[in-house]
Parts: C-alpha cells; sequence; structure tokens
C-alpha cells in the first residue's frame, strides 16, 4: 500500500497520474480504493475518472469509499472512540458536510448531511469533533475539542466504515449550478 499526500489548491487533474506513476511499480495495484466524495466537485470527479481508467488499463477492481468513512477508519484506528463520534469536514459556502459514526460497528449511524456552520453549532453537542471541519465547528459553538484527522494517517486499511461502494460520486447536496431554464432573471 503506498500513498501520498499533499494539500493543493488546484492542479489535481495534472499532478494526480504523475503523483502514482512516482509509486514503486508505477503504482500498478491489485485494487483501487478511491474517495468518492463528499468533497470538492472537481477533485472528486477527477479522483473516479483515474480510479476507473487505472482499474481498466491494469485489469483490476476498484471500489469507493465516502471521504466521511475514510476519516472515521482513521479515528477508530488511531483515537479509539468508545462513544459515537461525529466527522465534520469543510463543504463551502459556509456548510459542513457531517456524519455520526458508532465506535463498535460497520454502519453510520446517520446519513451524511451538509449543513450551515451556525446551525451545526447549535445542534451538534459532541464534546470532541473530528476531521477538516471540526475547527470551524469548535470555534462557532465555542466549546469542545476539534482533531484534524490529517489525510496522511488514512492509509490505514478500510475496516469498519461500511461496504464498499460503487464509483459514482456522493456530493452531499443538491447541485449549486442551475440549468439555464430552472434561473430566473435576478438570479
Amino acid at each position: 500500500m503506498a500513498h501520498l499526500h499533499k494539500r493543493v489548491g488546484r492542479g489535481h487533474a495534472e499532478r494526480l497520474i504523475p503523483a502514482i506513476a512516482g509509486f514503486p511499480e508505477g503504482g500498478r495495484a491489485d485494487l483501487i480504493a478511491v474517495d468518492v466524495g463528499p468533497g470538492s466537485f472537481t477533485g472528486v470527479r477527477i479522483g473516479l475518472a483515474a480510479a476507473k481508467a487505472l482499474a481498466f488499463g491494469w485489469g483490476c477492481p476498484a471500489v469507493g469509499y465516502t471521504s466521511l468513512s475514510i476519516i472515521a477508519a482513521a479515528v477508530v484506528r488511531k483515537h479509539e472512540p468508545t462513544n459515537d463520534f461525529p466527522i465534520v469536514i469543510v463543504g463551502g459556502h459556509g456548510e459542513l458536510f457531517w456524519q455520526i459514526f458508532p465506535s463498535r460497528s460497520d454502519e453510520p449511524a446517520t446519513a451524511i448531511r451538509s449543513t450551515p456552520i451556525a446551525t451545526l453549532a447549535s445542534t451538534l453537542s459532541d464534546e470532541v469533533v473530528y476531521g477538516s471541519g471540526a475547527k470551524a465547528l469548535v470555534s462557532a459553538r465555542g466549546y469542545g475539542t476539534a482533531v484534524d484527522v490529517e489525510a496522511n494517517s488514512l492509509c490505514y486499511p478500510l475496516i469498519n466504515v461500511g461496504a464498499a461502494l460503487p464509483l459514482t460520486p456522493v456530493y452531499g447536496r443538491g447541485a449549486d449550478a442551475k440549468p439555464m431554464a430552472d434561473r430566473s432573471l435576478n438570479d
């Protein structure tokens, strides 16, 4: 198993395949596991397209996991929570994607949601919050502990995160763009 973690604002498409090619044996794998979202619209689509293309070219299976379940696997392995725990990641537009995971189960306790930070701050009361959106949430409500589980710690075996998913994007909320027919002149 190999991994590389870099935070980049733009340029995923140009960097992904060369990064994979830099792994031992050109990155060739017997199985590809890919993040299906939620996350950056473009980033999710690029990752899925690359996974599908490489799986086809290498003749191997590819499976998907949500970004929240991947982080939950890292939390279970690294922090060993004894109670249900929230994963909260930045969702854009002042919202956070979030989901509550049981500490000892294969299946998430809740569906993925996208909620404005202020609204989530008034409803989610867990003392410890994990993920890239944890700091924003804890800051908005004025209490708690934020633990940002870095992607470089996500190379753990994907156990206890639920069943593998098809290679279809999970956006976590409706589209930001509207078809021309649905727009008013004031949009």
